[in-house]
């Protein structure tokens, strides 16, 4: 019995290290990995896959990436938010409501400058810093995640001076809250994708206008 328990340990251990052999998955940013494995095992994943909710998740983290801004800037060594992130952080916020069973993620970056370990401490107080301000825009706290800071590690602009545009954090989309009910055989992800798919027939946007068109041709 024992002889025959080791293999397949060891198989499903080779599996697990061939998918990310690093677990860097769950570090990647702005929809080049949409929920790596957070919300469950490989079999949830199969689960996602065969219903195709991971399109739809793909979908709508286009969408958000398209319909608002998902990336905020910071002062130099700060993790305050200006006027200007917080016009941004509302207009997300207002985007985030339209879809209650979604979940996003909230990775900090910080320029080059200043060492490393406290880049990283920098990043993550800014993601944090998001999550704050979204949470007082009436955003459940439960669907917004301060999960990474990625520090110096990936800047936009390669340098080693000072760059605005490198002291940032970006919100995505990250896949579905798995406490409602009709989420786990995917129905809740078809009725988001049709809605999708519907307001892209009209111009998108935050003024409700596309909505509005909908209800007056029913």
């Amino acid at each position: 019995m024992r002889l025959l328990i080791t293999p397949i340990a060891l198989l499903a251990l080779a599996g697990c290290s061939a998918e990310d052999p690093t677990g860097q998955s769950f570090f990647r940013e702005a929809g080049s990995n949409v929920d790596g494995g957070y919300f469950g095992n490989a079999t949830m994943n199969n689960t996602q896959i065969m219903s195709g909710e991971k399109s739809y998740v793909h979908s709508l983290a286009n969408r958000f990436a398209q319909e608002v801004p998902s990336a905020i800037n910071f002062a130099f060594d700060s993790a305050q938010l200006d006027a200007g992130a917080r016009d941004t952080l509302r207009q997300q916020a207002q985007w985030i409501r339209q879809f209650p069973e979604v979940r996003f993620r909230v990775y900090g970056h910080a320029d080059k400058p200043g060492p490393a370990t406290y880049n990283k401490r920098l990043g993550m107080r800014r993601a944090q810093a998001v999550v704050a301000y979204l949470t007082s825009q009436g955003i459940s706290r439960s669907r917004l995640e301060a999960v990474a800071s990625f520090g110096e590690t990936r800047p936009i602009i390669a340098t080693e001076s000072r760059d605005r545009r490198n002291r940032r954090a970006v919100t995505e989309v990250t896949g579905f809250v798995r406490s409602h009910p009709t989420v786990m055989d995917g129905k809740y992800a078809q009725v988001v994708y049709r809605d999708y798919v519907e307001s892209a027939r009209a111009p998108t946007g935050l003024t409700g206008s596309s909505s509005s068109n909908r209800q007056t041709s029913e």
